[in-house]
Order: C-alpha cells, then sequence, then structure tokens
C-alpha cells in the first residue's frame, strides 16, 4: 500500500534452509484497491490464504 503497488498476495512454497526461497507450489494474486488499508488487505489475502492451501495440499499429494 506504502508503495502504491496494484497487486499484492499470497505463495505456497516448500521449506528449505532459505527464507522464502523454496520451489513454489501455488500462488495467488489480490488486487490492491485505492480504499484498501493495511488491515483490509491482510484479511483479503488471508482469506486468499486459507483457500490456497488445501489445493497447494492436494497438488503435492497428487504429483507424488
Amino acid at each position: 500500500i506504502d508503495n502504491n503497488e496494484k497487486y499484492s498476495g499470497c505463495t505456497v512454497h516448500y521449506v528449505n534452509k532459505k527464507l522464502d526461497s523454496g520451489k513454489i507450489i501455488l500462488q495467488k494474486k489480490v488486487k490492491i484497491f485505492k480504499t484498501d488499508t493495511v488491515k483490509k488487505l491482510s484479511k483479503k489475502i488471508l482469506k486468499q490464504e486459507h483457500l490456497l492451501y488445501p489445493k497447494a495440499i492436494k497438488k503435492v499429494l497428487t504429483n507424488l
């Protein structure tokens, strides 16, 4: 929001030794509206995370 970005989002990825550097499993982009506050945007992203996690688990388990 402070950088006037148009999108934010969330990523589910494999964990490795480096911070946030594991292979990406799934991502979801979230549009930032001019009326969004940090709190509103955080809630929108969290909602998408909750939808993404089951899909990511299914993807990992079906690609074994």
